[in-house]
């Protein structure tokens, strides 16, 4: 069985040596680690791009004149095969927080001068030596809020700079036990399983609470995106999250499925492009119903304790799912920036 540790050597030197180059030098860092054709998923604003260069210029060269002294803080770095194309590419997964001095403006966000956290989970493909796709998912909302210019009514859950896993065991430098990574995406499709199960009906509480139960263990923690929030307990996340969450985006919902999905150790996740397609029937996130189907980009991670589920973070694209319904977050921001 392989082992994974030459796909995550090289992951984890790209990771060093982009933090570390110089500002204006990180397309020709990036070029030492991907492939020509590189293919890159970024949240909005960034969307899909290809090569070193083009991901320098939208993502990484802003980011690090924003955030000086910029560091990677992981909680989660596993690799495994992706279920998805029948067990055949191998991903690397890494989930944490990118930290730094939010000195200059990012995305229209006024800096703080003060640390800020930005939530990431990131996907990379390796083949021959060489990243050729990555998925690099992040929660601006979540640095709008440190920064004080929340653009969200009040939240369901709690919002938080999240801490890693309640084990501390995330950091999968080395091998691990390939039954462990196995046992942990069986339970992870077994969640998914009872999830396409039951039919999405409005105020059924007490039935979705029984299908998590299977699955979940009862003081189960998902940690949600800015803008929806953490919950904690079967009977809170119900309550916080899943149920708005079901009664207001039941009309037309479709799941698109997954692009990758891997596990090692005690952990796993997966994204998709867009994972689901919804319809906002109104009052979500306290926005009037949508006028049409809009797509959600999403990133699941999870940690496996004695084969359910203990703790869940999520990441939700939802300046691209608020942007097709008509609301351009950073957009309104800049402009009542500029009005003031």
């Amino acid at each position: 069985m392989p082992d994974f540790q030459t796909e995550k050597a090289l992951v984890r030197a790209y990771h060093d040596a982009i933090c570390k180059a110089p500002v204006g030098e990180e397309s020709e860092t990036l070029a030492r680690f991907t492939s020509p054709d590189w293919y890159w998923r970024g949240m909005h604003p960034f969307h899909e791009r290809n090569g070193a260069e083009a991901v320098a210029d939208v993502y990484w060269t802003p980011l690090k004149t924003a955030f000086t002294r910029l560091q990677r803080r992981p909680d989660i770095f596993l690799a495994g095969r992706n279920e998805m194309d029948g067990f055949n590419s191998v991903w690397v997964v890494s989930m944490g927080h990118l930290m730094g001095l939010f000195d200059r403006p990012w995305l229209g966000i006024r800096p703080t001068g003060r640390i800020t956290m930005l939530r990431y989970a990131e996907f990379n493909k390796v083949e021959d030596g060489r990243i050729t796709e990555t998925a690099m998912f992040c929660d601006i909302p979540q640095v709008m809020m440190q920064a004080g210019q929340n653009p969200f009514p009040p939240q369901t859950g709690a919002h938080l700079v999240q801490p890693g896993p309640m084990t501390h065991e995330g950091l999968m430098w080395d091998a691990q036990d390939p039954a462990t990574g196995e046992a942990t995406l069986a339970a992870i499709n077994a969640m998914l399983g009872d999830m396409g199960r039951r039919e999405r009906t409005k105020n059924d509480r007490p039935g979705y609470a029984g299908d998590l139960a299977r699955t979940w263990h009862d003081d189960m923690i998902w940690w949600g995106p800015a803008g929806i929030g953490a919950t904690y307990t079967i009977e809170r996340y119900i309550k916080q999250h899943a149920a708005p969450f079901r009664e207001a985006l039941n009309d037309g919902y479709r799941f698109n499925g997954h692009l990758c999905r891997v596990a090692e150790g005690h952990f796993g996740g997966f994204f998709g492009w867009a994972n689901l397609t919804v319809k906002n029937s109104g009052g979500y996130m306290g926005m009037p119903a949508g006028p049409g189907p809009a797509d959600m980009r999403v990133v699941d991670m999870y940690r496996e304790e004695d084969g359910k589920l203990a703790e869940n973070w999520i990441f939700i694209d939802l300046l691209h799912w608020l942007n097709m319904q008509g609301l351009d977050v950073l957009g309104r921001m800049a402009g009542l920036q500029h009005d003031a």
